[in-house]
């Protein structure tokens, strides 16, 4: 059976599109056939619930009890994905350490996956030395998230080397950008990237979406999807028998 794992998404600096890489994180767990369920800790409104109402719960996780919702109920029937609201990432990390989850990842009794998304700015990458304190034992991921049209215009190599040799076993990963329009309009949809490429609208009817916006998202999130696999995501998240055997249904949802 596959060990319990939960997935964080976030960052120290607000506005780097964090629930975007959750979006996506979501769709490919489906798409994967991997059951999933989300907690969206922009409290009390929501972001990510606004897209995948069906699995995705707003909680205050800084609060004991919302804590308590989403680490005492982790296991092995699903994957736990937080989008941690901005400037929580550190702290939410500092809590599970110190509620002793860390010492259960340590144990491999949970699995644990951190996305650091990275803003442009030289003070973002400062957040790496203060989150890979937590991350020893973690699949740690640093993420470049162009969808916003980062440039990482300060990122000189010796900088960007200096700091990235600070973190034992991180590995990169890069989102590219996506045309302006195609991602507003799913914005506007308030649809998972999927469904609006199916051409459903959120109750699963069919919708009127542009051919040709749809294409643009298809071709992007495929590109995104192609990263996850470079990392063996699929892998690290579902080592038992329900990852067993290449899922052929993957594409098809992308390219229906």
């Amino acid at each position: 059976m596959p060990k319990p794992t939960v997935i964080l998404v976030g960052a120290d600096k607000g506005g780097v599109g964090k629930t975007t890489v959750a979006r996506t994180l979501l769709d490919y767990l489906a798409a994967e056939k991997l059951p999933s369920r989300a907690f969206d800790t922009e409290s009390p409104k929501g972001t990510l619930k606004r897209f995948h109402p069906d699995i995705a719960e707003v909680v205050d996780v800084t609060a004991i009890p919302d804590q308590m919702r989403i680490f005492d109920t982790v296991s092995n029937e699903n994957v736990t994905v937080i989008d941690v609201r901005a400037g929580l990432l550190s702290p939410t990390l500092r809590a599970l350490r110190d509620v002793g989850f860390l010492d259960s990842v340590k144990k491999d009794q949970f699995g644990l996956v951190v996305f650091h998304i990275l803003g442009a700015s030289v003070s973002s990458l400062n957040e790496i030395e203060d989150t890979s304190a937590f991350t020893d034992d973690a699949s740690y991921f640093l993420v470049k998230n162009f969808i916003n049209n980062t440039s990482f215009f300060e990122w000189d190599q010796a900088t960007h080397s200096s700091y990235f040799k600070k973190v034992k076993d991180a590995t990169e990963v890069t989102i590219p950008k996506l045309n302006e329009m195609a991602f507003e309009q799913v914005e506007l949809a308030a649809v998972p990237f999927v469904r609006f490429v199916a051409n459903k609208d959120p109750n699963g009817d069919p919708a009127n979406y542009s051919f040709v916006l749809r294409g643009y998202v298809r071709h992007w999130l495929g590109k995104v999807w192609n990263e996850y696999d470079r990392i063996k995501l699929k892998d690290i998240v579902a080592s038992g028998p329900v990852a067993q055997g290449k899922s052929n249904s993957r594409m098809q949802v992308v390219n229906s």
